[in-house]
């Protein structure tokens, strides 16, 4: 397997799991000891080469036709990343949530340790 297409699986995996690509690509740099480009570059060649990467259609000019078709798709993807963003929000805050709750339940066990160890310094 070369690096490349490691890259390329790892980052997809991650995005697969809900991660959004740049975020992928920085764990993935994190996770290799590389630079984010290099993930970049690695990414989006090995992409090219197996045939999944996206290729522009080159227009000689713009219609307004084509204007709105890609307004409409860029406001079609802006729907898709809000509700992203929500789940991602709600995952947080049940994380956060389930945080508060351990926190409070071992809050007296951890004073109760605390307390032992300050009346064994006294």
């Amino acid at each position: 397997m070369t690096r490349a297409q490691e890259v390329f699986e790892k980052v997809n995996q991650l995005m697969e799991s809900g991660m959004e690509r740049p975020d992928a690509f920085k764990k993935v740099a994190e996770q290799l000891g590389i630079q984010i480009n290099s993930v970049r570059g690695s990414y989006y060649s090995f992409s090219r080469a197996s045939g999944n990467g996206k290729s522009r259609t080159r227009r000689r000019e713009t219609t307004p036709e084509d204007a709105l078709a890609d307004a409409r798709a860029s406001l079609e993807r802006s729907l898709g990343a809000i509700d992203r963003e929500v789940e991602a929000a709600e995952e947080r805050a049940s994380e956060a949530v389930a945080e508060a709750k351990e926190l409070k339940d071992s809050a007296a066990a951890r004073k109760e340790a605390i307390s032992e160890r300050l009346e064994a310094l006294r």
